[in-house]
């Protein structure tokens, strides 16, 4: 997988822009310094994680291990306090015990992750993991449910902590928009679509937020 890299001259068009998919060794120290320096990239990134476990992690062929995980979001919230993760998790893998679950699902508070994209794991035929020993499919099930209400209680704090604040709305449609940290936002009242509104925070329900247009 290879990363283009946003720069100053890259679509000078687009205010706006977001990374999704991110392989943690791919983000190297140029990419880091963007997030950083370039205020079109929004502060909210997508990383694809998928395991939490450094076993499981290795029987997936990934090249990070979770410590790296941990270290990167640590690094760049440090860089961009205002930052928010989204990640790519998978339940159930073959071989994952218990233990190897815990990890992934504490890796939701170790890296502080807001966005999750959960999936019980399923099978493949001919893949490797295929043939390696199964998890049922139940507890596939069970586990994925674990981490999404873990995901959703990050995502309700997180969403509390930004009432009262003031947002840049990307309007989508009508009333609807996303703000920089990639929340969905209902404003109380249309604005053109396309266009990046000011509004302030009034209160978050339904997994978003609701926001007053500025005058």
């Amino acid at each position: 997988m290879s990363i283009s890299r946003p720069t100053a001259s890259t679509s000078p068009e687009l205010g706006r822009l977001r990374l999704g998919s991110l392989d943690p060794v791919e983000m190297d120290r140029e990419l880091i310094r963007l997030i950083a320096e370039e205020p079109r990239l929004m502060p909210h990134l997508h990383l694809s994680l998928q395991a939490g476990d450094d076993m499981i992690l290795k029987r997936m062929k990934r090249r990070h291990s979770r410590a790296d995980a941990v270290h990167l979001c640590a690094r760049i919230r440090r860089l961009r306090p205002d930052v928010v993760f989204g990640a790519d998790l998978i339940a159930g893998f073959p071989t994952e015990t218990e233990a190897a679950f815990q990890n992934t699902l504490s890796l939701i508070e170790d890296c502080g992750l807001t966005w999750l994209h959960v999936f019980p794991y399923s099978e493949r035929p001919g893949t490797p993991a295929a043939r390696m020993p199964q998890v049922p499919v139940p507890v596939r099930k069970a586990r994925a449910a674990r981490l999404r209400a873990a995901g959703e209680a990050a995502l309700g704090r997180f969403l509390e902590s930004r009432v009262g604040t003031q947002a840049q709305v990307l309007v989508e449609k009508g009333e609807l928009g996303r703000s920089e940290h990639f929340a969905p936002v209902r404003l109380d009242r249309s604005a053109e679509p396309g266009t990046v509104v000011r509004a302030r925070i009034i209160g978050a329900a339904d997994g978003g937020l609701l926001g007053r247009l500025s005058a």
